[in-house]
């Protein structure tokens, strides 16, 4: 789920998604989603064609009646002969709606962890195969096109909206989208069916997203009640801070940020976590005018982010004076033009 640059949102300290979807941290980029990309799985369509009214009683108009009879011995015709498939709408969620994306030829639902797999078994295998198709295509968009991603989602989810692993599709891919209120929902159907307690930290991102930090808080302490695992914690941790300097209390943001810093260790938590956390500590330092104390959480998280999950040895040459400069005046394609220009400044 593809964003570019720093946003204002996370410019403040926001979120990325975590185990469920992370929520946004400060200023990180978004995790690619190749965990995901295994897990969406979808279907949809439209109901069966009405009944033919086979009341021919009464009627005087000839041509119409024979056009009945030949419609009604046709469907006789058809469902007294073997056919290797099922018609296209011998099922709901068989037909593809107008507003549905189509499936890409070639998709290959195998590549489908075994888990989502077997939970797709509950249903048609014809309809297995539809949803599975739109969840691989989910996954495989939900980065660079996370708008067709969301489409395939929802296609998913029209055609079998009681499988947890097509709601996690539809909200994972409905986030990357920005549409935060139906994020929102479904992530909040998935807590419902699941019981898990894991999509705290992303569903206060959407509150916050959608301007209720308040609502964000109340999540949070919400979650310091059932107890979270650590990384998915310090997600929450993290989105906590964003919507304490939403609310403009910078100063409660940033402690909560330094306690968690100081408790959290690498060695026991995921790196990458724990490198998310001191960024946005970072941030939040950086907006206080600590300029030197900043440089040093960001370098601190630049050396757990391996990955490059958030941008910041960017933010390190950024306060060491160093800005990267592309000339892209060269039309020409010149490779030497596209060549990376140092500069320093006092």
């Amino acid at each position: 789920m593809a964003e570019q640059g720093r946003s204002d949102r996370s410019r403040r300290g926001g979120s990325e998604r975590a185990g469920a979807p992370q929520p946004r941290a400060g200023g990180a980029r978004q995790p690619s989603a190749k965990g995901s990309d295994q897990r969406f799985q979808q279907k949809r369509g439209r109901g069966p064609e009405r009944n033919v009214d086979r009341q021919r009683g009464g009627s005087s108009a000839r041509p119409e009646q024979n056009r009945l009879e030949r419609r009604v011995d046709r469907q006789r015709r058809e469902a007294s002969e073997p056919t290797s498939r099922p018609a296209e709408n011998a099922r709901p969620g068989l037909a593809r709606r107008k507003n549905e994306p189509p499936i890409p030829e070639g998709v290959d639902s195998r590549s489908l962890h075994a888990a989502v797999r077997a939970e797709l078994r509950s249903l048609p295998k014809d309809l297995a195969e539809i949803v599975a198709a739109h969840l691989v295509v989910a996954g495989q968009l939900v980065d660079d096109d996370p708008e067709l991603a969301y489409a395939h989602a929802e296609a998913a989810r029209r055609r079998a909206a009681r499988l947890p692993i097509v709601r996690e599709a539809a909200a994972e891919t409905a986030y990357a989208a920005s549409r935060y209120d139906v994020a929102l929902s479904e992530f909040r159907a998935l807590r419902r069916m699941t019981g898990s307690p894991d999509y705290l930290p992303v569903m206060a991102d959407c509150e916050r997203a959608l301007g209720r930090p308040h609502n964000a808080i109340k999540l949070a302490r919400e979650a310091d009640r059932v107890g979270l695992d650590p990384a998915l914690r310090i997600e929450m941790i993290i989105v906590e801070a964003g919507a304490r300097r939403d609310l403009g209390q910078d100063h409660e943001a940033r402690r909560i940020l330094e306690r968690a810093v100081a408790r959290a260790r690498p060695e026991d938590i995921s790196p990458v976590a724990v490198a998310r956390l001191r960024y946005a500590y970072a941030d939040t330092l950086l907006d206080a005018g600590k300029e030197s104390e900043a440089r040093q959480w960001f370098a601190a998280a630049a050396t757990l982010d391996r990955a490059h999950e958030t941008d910041a040895q960017q933010r390190v040459d950024e306060l060491d004076g160093f800005v990267i400069d592309y000339d892209e005046d060269d039309s020409a394609g010149n490779s030497a033009s596209h060549e990376p220009k140092w500069d320093s400044s006092e």
